[in-house]
């Protein structure tokens, strides 16, 4: 907006200098006065705000802060994130500790009408695995939360999950691969595991709860710098 602002100072500039010839010096000194007035108009609007836009985070216990203190969370280390770098986005949390897929899609269309985010993140499915739900139902859920999203106008990231050894390595295998076959097939964007770097280190259990299926505080920024690269791009 700054570089319009220049461009029709210019413009404006060379027309007083016609009306000088024309009219005489107090012609051009009004119209030099307009010219700066609107130069100036240009540069209040280029330093002014963007709109503020709106990022919703539909997630469980992983992004609701559980067994942590306020503002720990990677949620609020998010938003603590894009105030630091001024950009332009307000985070809304609404996630719910021990939260499915299915009550995720249930709560997803108020939501979106409440806050009418732009970006929509999905964090679910865990959940799901430690309930034992079938495969096929966290999947469809996941599929009309993206499209319910899309529908909205929101972009959507979907953020990956894993379940321990011990569900077999079927089951494991499955639950890991369905956050991508969504992903793509609705053109969102993934984070393959959110826990990357926290659940595979080699203390299992070092960044984890006394439950060992919660992150302690200290792993969230972690959490934070795994989404961070995926979404980034999807803020401009």
């Amino acid at each position: 907006m700054l570089g319009l602002g220049r461009w029709c100072a210019a413009a404006l500039g060379a027309t007083a200098g016609t009306a000088v010839g024309a009219t005489g010096a107090g012609s051009a000194a009004g119209t030099a006065a307009a010219a700066a007035q609107g130069a100036k108009a240009a540069a209040d609007r280029a330093r002014a705000p963007a709109a503020q836009r709106t990022l919703l985070v539909l997630g469980d216990s992983l992004s609701a802060e559980y067994g942590i203190a306020r503002g720990t969370g990677w949620v609020a280390l998010l938003q603590a994130r894009l105030a630091r770098d001024k950009l332009p986005w307000t985070v809304v949390n609404a996630s719910v500790s021990g939260d499915t897929t299915a009550g995720g899609r249930s709560r997803l269309p108020a939501l979106l009408q409440q806050h009418r985010p732009q970006i929509v993140v999905v964090e679910l499915g865990g959940n799901d695995a430690l309930r034992g739900l079938p495969l096929e139902m966290t999947e469809a859920n996941l599929i009309e939360m993206a499209r319910a999203a899309k529908a909205a106008g929101a972009k959507v990231l979907i953020a990956g999950v894993a379940v321990p050894p011990n569900y077999g390595r079927r089951y494991a295998e499955g639950f890991a691969a369905l956050f991508s076959r969504v992903a793509k097939a609705e053109g969102a964007a993934l984070v393959p595991f959110l826990l990357a770097g926290v659940a595979d280190g080699p203390d299992p259990y070092a960044l984890f709860q006394p439950d060992r299926i919660h992150p302690k505080a200290q792993a969230h920024p972690r959490i934070l710098d795994n989404v961070w690269p995926v979404l980034h791009p999807m803020l401009r």
